[in-house]
């Protein structure tokens, strides 16, 4: 027998006899050992793990296959999940992209919780995938120490994944960093933002982006829109973060397109589908089917939601894009269905809750910043803000749900955003404002986290913001590249004792930029 078939064997029977032997430690974990199959090939997990939307007895999982299959699904409070209940999971299927999402219910509190998930092939049911296996920590149910960051705007602007570079690093910064959840602040995709093979650096280096058939052109179709969420799930750097963090995700328009209202219709020559209506329910699709959030069939659509995080947090993760009116000039003097924003029925609702809250701290996670400026061409606006000056156009519904945080002693809330591309304290202040009918509050600001830096913005005095500490790109720079090192993420502290928040605001260097302290207020 020729020594390389021999040596092919005996590593065909090394391979076979390791599989066998871990299929004896699940039965011996009281766990069914899969079959053998004889298949061609078996299914595959294409994109890495993700959880998300935990609380304290709950978490989603998500996991893609390559074919229609079976999610399998085990977890337990030990890493060699001597403990492990095995799970049948959703089928993956082609209407969800081979997507499947399941949530885990009642389990421990406070608690790491491991997980590994296998497919099984539909129409080989003795065909499995290889396993993989990642981490979650549940949400207290008692008063313990946390730690959270935040951040947004993933692959922006032309600036993919750079393997030469590394990657997207930045996730790799905040992982290091060893949060229980992050809050990503929206555009987490870029479907508006093909990536070319090269740029040119100002330095004359250039930056090489992987690219692929969705990549290459405007996303239209949902299989483009998908397309952009495994483009950036293929990067090591996030596919490890996923594994161990879990992602609260909000959307705001680079999901769909630049600067998007419910009833646009676009003049962009790169689109061949004109009506933005559309685009977003196409966007609106591919980002439920790959973000690890909890959907409830009659709001299947919904993005807006509270989680609960354990007596020291709530979070409240709001939606400025889905209800919103048209992009004006922002200037009507009183309120009406043309100053929408996010909406009567999500105001209603974010108030409910905020009512409703027994959380010491009520963090709101907004897609867009309160008081900074973020124009939609020369006349129209953006953002709520829109000047110095009273409330006008979009700023009634913030002063109107800022008077009922007041009035209603709904204490110690905390805004987190990101979308201006930069990174910044801000400290809202109604001694300093023209609207004061509200209470003192702080706002936080930080990203990109992979995308181009920008900024500052214009700051609108309406409601007295103070920019405490900002850092930008310097005066006249614009779209600066990720190797730039101008990349921000924030961390969060709250201490299980005291109850303080400590906000630090940092680099992907991991440097911190800036940090306060914030009492709260019995």
């Amino acid at each position: 027998m020729p020594s390389t078939i021999k040596k092919r064997i005996l590593a065909s029977r090394r391979r076979f006899l390791a599989g066998a032997s871990a299929g004896a430690g699940l039965a011996l974990s009281g766990l069914a050992a899969p079959r053998l199959s004889f298949a061609a090939a078996r299914p595959r997990l294409t994109h890495g793990l993700q959880s998300g939307d935990v609380g304290t007895t709950s978490g989603v999982i998500w996991a893609r296959a390559d074919r229609p299959s079976r999610m399998i699904l085990e977890y337990a409070t030990t890493e060699s999940f001597r403990d492990a209940r095995r799970l049948r999971g959703p089928a993956a299927i082609g209407t969800s992209d081979f997507t499947a999402k399941m949530e885990l219910r009642d389990l421990p509190s406070g608690q790491e919780i491991f997980y590994r998930v296998r497919f099984q092939d539909l129409a080989d049911v003795n065909a499995e995938s290889e396993p993989l296996v990642a981490r979650f920590r549940t949400a207290p149910a008692q008063k313990r120490s946390l730690r959270f960051c935040w951040t947004g705007d993933t692959c922006g602007q032309g600036w993919g994944i750079n393997e030469d570079w590394g990657g997207m690093k930045g996730y790799e910064a905040m992982r290091r960093s060893q949060p229980d959840f992050l809050i990503h602040s929206g555009d987490t995709i870029y479907a508006d933002g093909p990536l070319e093979a090269e740029r040119k650096l100002a330095d004359g280096t250039v930056w090489k982006n992987v690219v692929t058939k969705e990549k290459s052109k405007v996303a239209e179709t949902v299989t483009e829109f998908r397309g952009n969420y495994q483009y950036n799930l293929t990067d090591a750097n996030v596919q490890r973060f996923n594994a161990e963090v879990p992602v609260l995700a909000q959307w705001d328009d680079h999901e769909t397109v630049n600067n998007w209202y419910p009833n646009e219709v676009l003049t962009d020559e790169r689109y061949g589908v004109k009506s933005v209506g559309l685009l977003a329910a196409r966007a609106n699709r591919a980002f439920l089917e790959y973000m690890p959030i909890r959907t409830t069939g009659m709001d299947a659509e919904r993005i807006h939601r509270v989680i609960h995080y354990g007596p020291l947090l709530d979070i409240f993760m709001i939606d400025k894009r889905s209800f919103r009116a048209d992009n004006s000039r922002n200037r009507q003097p009183q309120p009406g269905p043309e100053t929408a924003f996010l909406g009567r029925e999500q105001i209603a609702w974010l108030k409910r809750e905020l009512l409703a809250s027994k959380a010491t701290w009520k963090l709101i996670a907004s897609d867009m910043p309160v008081g900074l400026v973020v124009r939609d061409g020369e006349q129209h606006f953006e953002n709520g803000a829109n000047g110095d000056g009273p409330v006008l156009g979009r700023e009634h519904e913030i002063a109107d749900l800022l008077r009922f945080i007041k009035h209603n002693d709904v204490r110690n809330t905390v805004w987190f955003t990101a979308d201006v591309h930069y990174t910044a304290a801000h400290f809202y202040d109604p001694d300093k404002a023209q609207f004061q009918d509200f209470e003192p509050f702080w706002e936080f600001v930080s990203g990109p986290i992979h995308a181009g830096t920008f900024g500052p913005n214009e700051v609108d005095n309406t409601f007295g913001p103070q920019v405490v500490f900002s850092k930008a790109p310097p005066e006249g720079q614009r779209n600066l590249p990720p190797s730039d090192g101008l990349q921000f993420f924030g961390q969060v502290d709250i201490d299980g004792e005291s109850e303080a928040m400590t906000v630090t605001l940092k680099d992907i260097a991991e440097q911190d930029l800036y940090s306060v302290t914030l009492e709260p207020k019995a």
